[in-house]
């Protein structure tokens, strides 16, 4: 166990010895100064509602056990958990105000143990010794140019939240300011400042006081013709109408006229320009009043229009509303025609598949129609002079025979023919081989293979049948138990000369040769 969980533990024990004599005698007093309680008072009844103090403000060297496990400053009002760590008081009751909660300095110093390590209401106490070692700290202010310096419960008395040199916004402007010269800053230099208009007496913003000097009754104007000073802008209208000396351009001047006349007169003269005007005026009424009928008109011939346009636009919206339906008709069909060309596409595919199985079932079928299981094989091969002609051009040297068996379960095997011979025969004989395929039931055979091949070219004539028979060598890995579809042939390069099937003879008929195999099968 580590030494910090051995304090935790002393400190959870030490709080449950003070708990239980809490509860067994109320007039005890706690040692050194701790209040007399008869419970743990909750940091809810604490005055104190900040965090706590910055670590920035410390003389000296910051020591963990002064830190707040939850806020990570100085520790402000110190309570102690059940599980030995303290918070401020402030921090605690922000803590578990919504319940019960697990420590997370318990958690993450994996010491975690319920239900020691679970904060909530009354399962702390404040925390007095640890409060008066903090109290007692030497700390110094850190805001620029201030030189104060002594202990933290100094600070929070007497110098928290009131230093000269602390830097605050303005309430009005939001400028930072230091705070002894925030009185200063709203009498002088803050934009935002209320002033009172020394002549209306009237209250604004400082940065508005070109904008009241220009709307202000109050404010004093001077007379353009008579000089006259300090008149009231309201007065000023009044004064100008009834001043001789005060001239104004004639009504006139937007067309022409340049005279001043004066104010006092200007509602009983009229200049020459003025009476022209007149005249033009009158002209120009009647003008209008022609444009006017015109008007009428045409506003009759635009409401016609404008039924019309009525109509048409209804008949515009019926065949949008008829061409959108045939669109997503359209979208309907063209999703079933893909729905369709699909199922077809997939039809196909299907159909496709049964043809090969059909094909490959006809090519079985007629596989097993050939096939014989008594070891004797006839091979008719037709096409002879078609065929031999691919075996010298090198197009198809060899052919190979269906199967054939010894029985239903017995030895498999086939025949493999060269037309223009191979090997020692190339060019000049017939080669014909025997081969051992692999078959379903080789389980149960004997092997090598051993049973004596007879192998016949036949005379359609039965007069003169060229044979050839061996019997197998058993250590040959082609009687052996086939490991593949079929063992490496073995038979009779030299079968028969190509000169006997060149000449007119009776093996060829209607250009086609048999080829016979009898396997004996005594011993089986």
């Amino acid at each position: 166990m580590s030494s910090t969980h051995q304090k935790i533990c002393l400190h959870s024990k030490l709080f449950k010895l003070i708990w239980t004599l809490t509860l067994l005698l109320p007039g005890l007093r706690r040692t050194e100064g701790i209040m007399a309680t008869e419970e743990p008072s909750p940091p809810s009844s604490m005055e104190s509602n900040k965090p706590g103090f910055p670590k920035q403000i410390l003389a000296n060297k910051l020591e963990d056990k002064h830190l707040c496990n939850c806020c990570q400053k100085l520790l402000r009002r110190p309570f102690q958990a059940q599980c030995g760590h303290r918070f401020c008081s402030y921090c605690f009751n922000r803590t578990v105000r919504d319940g019960p909660q697990k420590c997370s300095a318990c958690i993450k110093e994996d010491i975690f143990e319920e239900p020691t390590s679970i904060l909530k209401q009354g399962c702390a106490f404040p925390d007095n010794a640890a409060r008066r070692e903090v109290e007692n700290l030497s700390v110094v202010c850190i805001n620029e140019g201030c030189t104060w310096k002594g202990n933290i419960k100094e600070y929070e008395l007497s110098h928290e939240g009131k230093c000269d040199y602390m830097i605050i916004p303005c309430p009005s402007c939001k400028e930072q300011i230091r705070f002894n010269e925030q009185e200063r800053h709203n009498e002088r230099e803050c934009p935002e400042r209320t002033l009172n208009c020394k002549f209306c007496k009237e209250p604004f913003h400082f940065k508005n006081i070109k904008a009241h000097d220009e709307i202000c009754p109050k404010y004093p104007m001077i007379c353009e013709g008579c000089a006259k000073k300090k008149i009231p802008r309201e007065k000023y209208v009044d004064h100008i109408k009834f001043c001789s000396k005060f001239r104004t351009p004639c009504r006139f001047h937007v067309v022409g006229c340049d005279m001043s006349v004066s104010s006092f007169l200007i509602s009983s003269e009229l200049c020459s320009v003025g009476a022209a005007l007149e005249l033009q005026l009158h002209s120009e009424k009647t003008k209008v009043a022609e444009l006017g009928r015109r008007c009428t008109d045409l506003e009759v011939k635009a409401g016609m229009f404008e039924n019309v346009v009525c109509v048409l636009n209804r008949e515009v919206e019926r065949f949008a509303t008829t061409m959108e339906a045939s669109n997503r008709q359209h979208r309907l069909d063209q999703d079933k025609i893909e729905v369709l060309s699909n199922k077809v596409r997939q039809l196909e595919r299907t159909v496709g598949l049964k043809d090969l199985t059909v094909a490959e079932m006809e090519g079985r079928l007629r596989e097993i129609s050939g096939t014989t299981f008594d070891g004797v094989f006839i091979w008719r091969i037709s096409d002879f002079t078609k065929k031999r002609q691919d075996a010298i051009a090198g197009r198809a040297p060899a052919m190979f025979s269906p199967a054939f068996y010894t029985s239903k379960y017995g030895y498999k095997m086939c025949l493999r023919i060269y037309l223009n011979g191979d090997g020692t025969g190339r060019g000049s004989h017939l080669s014909l081989f025997f081969v051992v395929m692999r078959g379903l039931s080789d389980a149960l055979l004997k092997w090598p293979f051993n049973q004596k091949v007879t192998l016949m070219l036949l005379d359609q004539s039965n007069r003169e049948h060229i044979i050839d028979a061996f019997r197998p060598d058993v250590t040959s890995s082609s009687f052996q138990r086939p490991v593949s579809e079929m063992n490496i042939a073995s038979g009779c390069p030299l079968f028969c000369p190509l000169s006997k099937l060149d000449a007119k003879n009776s093996y060829i008929r209607d250009d086609t040769i048999f080829i016979k195999a009898i396997v004996d099968l005594t011993g089986l």
